[in-house]
């Protein structure tokens, strides 16, 4: 087992990363308040996991409640999160109840929305299965749910005590959501880590192909990105807003499209081609790095055009982003690869074009 620390003072806490995680659970009673815990899962997740979870908790003294949850970014709404809300009112859950959330970054997003609000706040451990949760999601504390007219407009900065992710999980991935957990991997080398996306270059089949070393290897890299990013910008006021690379084109194509249409992944992909194409005619970026970004989305099975929508859907869906900022659109674009920087001043004649140009 790797572990990794998110360094947020009394509110740090750790990132254990490893095969084989979920069957211990030593690793997780030293952060619950008192032996109680509430699992929020999925219906896909959750046969798969549950059970086991469960089971190995109980025989450790835990009492458990479980909340299954229906899958699918479609269900990330107030609905559903009442959903948890019902089981911890029904089972008279406390404030030392420590909610656990297993599954992908709906699930997460959800799980510490929710702990962030019931009784004004209750520890929550987050135990990402997916690709996607594990390098991203699940560390740094971003808790939301959607909006019919925006993606995570609704939500609240809450940390877990703990990040558990067993790579184990990823067995049991399906082939397109292990290629979006990839783009949020390609990100990290693209926005600070150049080397690190030389590494891509040379090992994206590898990924692809689920080879333990380079998987275990890739989720550190990322996870040790993120840590570093939100220790130092935990608000997202400077720094942080760099891991949105991507995102607002992105977050317009899954809004634009229909929650769960595009995974996540799938329009960040289709979204970051969006900026390195405006980052290009704005003279930032060279044609052959926007060709090496193209080529290593296109290896790791990303999308690299988005749908569409028409480029004034898209300007209108992005003016609900939440890095507008007195009506002024914030773009995270590309001086060159691993030299990410916050833009404002991009005309929406120039975003427009670039999005033209990578729509397909």
């Amino acid at each position: 087992m790797l572990t990794l620390n998110v360094a947020l003072g009394d509110r740090s806490y750790p990132i254990n990363i490893g095969r084989g995680l979920l069957g211990d659970p030593s690793l997780i009673l030293p952060f619950l308040k008192t032996p109680r815990v509430a699992i929020v899962t999925n219906d896909v997740v959750g046969p798969l996991y549950l059970d086991s979870l469960q089971a190995a908790l109980r025989a450790r003294g835990v009492r458990v409640h479980a909340v299954t949850l229906p899958d699918g970014e479609e269900h990330k709404n107030w609905q559903t999160l009442n959903l948890i809300f019902d089981t911890l009112l029904a089972e008279r859950c406390e404030r030392s109840t420590t909610l656990l959330a297993l599954g992908g970054g709906v699930i997460g997003d959800m799980t510490g929305f929710a702990a962030a609000t019931y009784q004004r706040g209750v520890p929550f451990i987050q135990i990402p299965t997916t690709l996607l949760s594990q390098v991203d999601s699940s560390v740094g504390g971003k808790t939301a749910i959607n909006h019919p007219l925006g993606k995570n407009m609704v939500g609240a900065f809450y940390q877990p005590r703990l990040v558990l992710a067993d790579t184990g999980t990823l067995d049991t991935l399906p082939d397109r959501e292990l290629a979006a957990g990839l783009a949020e991997v390609i990100k990290y080398g693209l926005i600070r880590d150049p080397g690190f996306f030389v590494w891509l270059e040379a090992n994206i089949e590898r990924l692809v192909a689920r080879e333990p070393e380079a998987l275990a290897f890739a989720i550190e890299r990322s996870c040790a990105n993120k840590a570093e990013v939100v220790a130092a910008d935990e608000t997202e006021q400077g720094e942080r807003a760099l891991l949105n690379l991507g995102h607002t084109f992105g977050h317009a194509i899954e809004t634009g499209m229909g929650y769960g249409v595009w995974l996540h992944g799938e329009a960040v992909a289709a979204g970051t081609m969006m900026a390195a194409e405006l980052s290009c005619r704005l003279g930032w970026l060279p044609a052959e790095e926007v060709s090496r970004i193209e080529a290593l989305h296109r290896r790791a099975g990303l999308p690299v055009q988005g749908p569409r929508l028409g480029a004034d859907r898209y300007l209108e869906l992005m003016a609900h982003d939440k890095k507008v900022e007195a009506g002024r659109l914030r773009l995270i674009l590309l001086r060159g690869i691993g030299q990410a920087v916050i833009h404002a001043d991009a005309t929406p004649e120039a975003i427009a074009a670039a999005i033209d140009a990578r729509c397909a």
